[in-house]
């Protein structure tokens, strides 16, 4: 294979359409997602989600204070219905920070990775802070526009808008049909 990894961040109820946290296309970011895992064009796939962390200090702990209810609410903190069948064949690592590059197990996963393709929600939270770190951390990162979904169209062309201005060095974006296509 090529050497590529997928990483799928917090795709979670929490985030679908109606719930506390919605993300304006979750739903179409899990289909294009679904789409990109079953290719058979990653050598690793990953997915993450976010769990609040009950040791947390600082402004997490007030973070945390503030969501219990989301935090402690199982149907929120599972993986959307879409990519349930993903877990059964890709790790699934819990994470308490909005980068995924936090825990060590996905960073030296990434280490290993030719490039790193990025999908999930928040575009611009978890999704940007890992591209933020992918980059500080020397690893190719691509972006994968019609993947990721944001609180709103506004705050994702931000965060596109964002990247865009260190693309192609560091970043590229690309959409699912070019990722499918690509040779």
């Amino acid at each position: 294979m090529n050497g590529d990894l997928l990483l799928i961040i917090d795709m979670q109820n929490v985030y679908t359409r109606g719930a506390k946290w919605e993300c304006r296309n979750t739903a179409g970011a899990a289909q294009n997602i679904l789409q990109l895992a079953e290719s058979e064009k990653f050598d690793e796939v990953i997915l993450t989600k976010f769990i609040a962390d009950e040791n947390a200090q600082g402004v997490w702990k007030n973070y945390n204070i503030e969501n219990a209810a989301v935090n402690n609410d199982a149907w929120s903190n599972a993986l959307v219905p879409e990519l349930e069948v993903l877990a059964q064949k890709f790790s699934v690592i819990e994470k308490s920070r909005y980068s995924s590059l936090k825990d060590e197990r996905i960073l030296a996963a990434c280490k290993n990775a030719r490039r790193v393709f990025l999908t999930g929600v928040v575009a611009e939270c978890c999704v940007l802070f890992t591209v933020f770190d992918l980059i500080d951390a020397g690893i190719y990162a691509v972006y994968v526009t019609d993947a990721v979904s944001g609180l709103n169209e506004e705050k994702e062309r931000a965060a596109e808008l964002t990247l865009e201005g260190l693309s192609p060095l560091h970043v590229r974006l690309m959409n699912t049909d070019e990722i499918l296509q690509e040779k």
